[in-house]
């Protein structure tokens, strides 16, 4: 038992010290706001696709392609995306309706998701992740550009707007244009590649510094009832229905501990930032999801 909870300390306590360094910046006047819109900014669009693309790049595919697994997260995913929202539209006024629905399906995949099965199951987690984080990552933006679309009064909902907004999302960019160069495994050139490392590896400290300076125990104490419904619906009731039915399905070992990482892991604080969110609920849901997977 102690063996696995030291095991399980050294995978989470670096992403959680990087979370809690956020905190600390903001609270002592080192970061602010506008250091986190810019930083987010750059993760989105510079960062986090460099990391896709490369472990893409490097992915095993004869062992990583498995199409039961991506079709039961499909699958999941799309079921869990329904439930939250229709519970949305039960639950909340109409302006909250978009950011609980993402609040509740999706996960930071793309960097938490991908860094602890890369923790937990070597090279073969970083394959794995990284062909499971490209259906994730084409899958939870499209549903979340389509759900905060229709709530927002800034973005467009018409379906050319809606496909306009998915298509030129960078992190789908970078996984359409990975996939052909690990299909016929062309490589970069080494000074390129290193350059893409360098970018690849500011990721997860960078955007666990933004989340971490999001956090306010004040917006926390506003939250309400909505945001704690949002992050139990996140936290506990899918990923315990979605990791029941990967079981049932008949996944084990690694395979299962993946499905259940990228079931749980937090919400992406950049995608809601990109599309202009309501700024105090996108707080509250950031500080319980976090609170939870603490």
């Amino acid at each position: 038992m102690l063996a696995i909870f030291l095991e399980t300390l050294n995978i989470t306590a670096p992403v959680f010290a990087m979370l809690f360094l956020g905190v600390l910046l903001k609270r002592i006047e080192w970061i602010n706001d506008n250091f986190i819109h810019t930083a987010s900014s750059l993760v989105f669009n510079v960062t986090m696709p460099a990391l896709l693309f490369l472990g893409i790049l490097h992915a095993d595919l004869h062992a990583a392609l498995q199409p039961a697994l991506l079709i039961y997260f499909a699958l999941a995913t799309l079921v869990s995306f329904a439930v939250a929202w229709g519970w949305a539209i039960f639950r909340c006024p109409r302006e909250d309706r978009g950011i609980y629905t993402q609040g509740a399906f999706r996960g930071n995949n793309g960097v938490i998701g991908l860094a602890l099965a890369a923790s937990m199951y070597g090279d073969y987690g970083i394959s794995l992740g990284a062909i499971l984080a490209a259906l994730v990552i084409l899958f939870y933006n499209t549903l979340s550009t389509i759900v905060l679309a229709v709530y927002s009064p800034v973005i467009k909902s018409d379906p050319w707007s809606i496909c306009k907004s998915v298509f030129s999302n960078p992190l789908i960019i970078s996984v359409i244009a990975a996939a052909p160069f690990a299909y016929f495994k062309i490589s970069l050139p080494g000074w390129l590649e290193t350059s893409g490392h360098y970018l690849a590896q500011t990721t997860l400290p960078l955007a666990l510094i933004c989340i971490g300076g999001t956090l306010s125990l004040a917006a926390l104490r506003k939250s309400g009832n909505m945001a704690l419904s949002s992050s139990l619906v996140k936290m506990i009731g899918l990923p315990v229905i979605a990791t029941l039915g990967a079981w049932l399905w008949g996944f084990r070992g690694a395979e299962l501990g993946i499905l259940f990482l990228y079931f749980t892991t937090i919400f992406n604080y950049v995608v809601s930032n990109w599309f202009k969110v309501k700024h105090c609920v996108k707080r509250c849901y950031l500080i319980h999801l976090n609170r939870f997977n603490i």
